[in-house]
């Protein structure tokens, strides 16, 4: 028997993701400034249309207008955006449950990992991202000719009966200019990306290539269609190999479980995973507002655990750490500025943020694995 999974990618050209990083960066920019910032932020795209919204209290004296005005610049477009700004204060009957150290909303969280990656994340989620951060990295270098900012990428994998996986279609459609060569512009995609890609892996290049179906893609971003904060959260996260919780990561800060927690949930799994005791993790926390510690932790395995979920895994994990809202911003860093590259391939598998300047995903250390080990001694 075999059978096709399939996960899919968007570029921070992406109206969903311009959202996304734009929210982000007014969360690092308070955060720069104040880093017991309270942010919720929203953001809504159309056209040269940017509406800001949600919740935001802050010591950090900050230009919203600028903020979103530079990051459409940065991702690439040309254009200048009209900015509205909606945002007004954290309600104080919220605050009240988050200065006492509680969750600043109820929820539920996952985090995920698998051995199929040396990044522990499921493979097809991986190429997808690497297909369209490669694609970006090519396009600012020049060398992609006549590309644009808005991208999406698509892989389906095949599994076979003895465990072999192969590459089975790579689908991409890729923002280019009216005057461009389709030829040219789809031979480079074929063989300056996803054959890199495939080839990478060590997986096949005789896949079914599917380019730009419809036919033309000039129109991208938000002049192409409505974009909005946190509609990317399988892209996000796990590429579908997983569930999501309730809620979506851009714009919130530290004190909003559905970042922290999320994160949190992917570092134990990844440790639980890397140290040997299973070859694949799945972990739910959850959160009720303005209590400190959650109200239940499922593990799940998927029969691959060495050792008793229930009995050893769940009771270590209430013995090792600390899972309130405080303890996790604690253990993993989480009132730094280093939010708004996080949507920019993906928010976990990468062990940096930036490459160039080093902005470390503290979720993705393996510093607990010693931790997990313990138990099969």
């Amino acid at each position: 028997m075999k059978r096709l999974f399939t996960s899919e990618a968007v570029s921070i050209g992406h109206p969903d993701h311009v959202c996304d990083m734009i929210s982000d960066s007014v969360l690092d920019a308070c955060l720069s400034q104040d880093p017991d910032s309270r942010v919720a932020c929203e953001t809504m795209a159309k056209d040269e249309f940017i509406i800001l919204s949600g919740e935001i209290t802050t010591k950090a004296n900050i230009d919203v207008e600028k903020i979103a005005k530079d990051t459409i610049k940065k991702i690439g477009y040309t254009y200048m955006p009209r900015v509205l700004n909606l945002i007004s204060k954290q309600s104080p009957d919220i605050a009240q449950g988050v200065d006492i150290g509680g969750a600043g909303d109820q929820g539920i969280m996952f985090g995920y990992a698998n051995s199929e990656t040396e990044e522990f994340m499921p493979l097809a989620i991986t190429m997808a991202q690497e297909l369209v951060k490669l694609a970006t990295t090519l396009r600012k270098s020049g060398e992609f000719k006549w590309a644009g900012p808005d991208m999406k990428s698509q892989v389906t994998l095949e599994y076979d009966e003895n465990g072999n996986t192969s590459v089975h279609t790579i689908l991409m459609s890729v923002q280019h200019s009216e005057d461009y060569n389709e030829k040219d512009f789809k031979t480079f995609i074929k063989e300056n990306i996803m054959d890199k890609i495939a080839e990478k892996h060590n997986l096949n290049t005789n896949f079914k290539v599917l380019i730009n179906p419809t036919g033309k893609f000039v129109i991208g971003g938000p002049e192409g269609d409505a974009g909005l904060t946190g509609r990317k959260i399988i892209v996000d996260t796990y590429g579908g190999y997983a569930p999501h919780g309730g809620g979506a990561f851009s714009g919130k800060d530290p004190s909003k479980v559905d970042r922290s927690a999320a994160y949190m949930a992917r570092y134990l799994a990844k440790n639980i995973v890397a140290s040997g005791i299973a070859k694949e993790c799945l972990i739910q926390l959850s959160y009720a507002i303005g209590v400190r510690e959650p109200i239940s932790i499922f593990v799940d395995c998927k029969g691959t655990n060495k050792v008793d979920e229930e009995k050893e895994i769940i009771d270590l994990i209430y013995e090792k750490f600390d899972l309130s809202p405080l303890g996790i911003i604690k253990k993993l860093d989480l009132k730094r500025p280093i939010y708004s590259e996080t949507c920019n391939g993906g928010h976990f598998g990468r062990r940096f943020l930036d490459n160039e300047q080093k902005i470390e995903c503290s979720w993705e250390r393996l510093d607990s694995v010693e931790v997990f080990k313990s138990l099969l001694k």
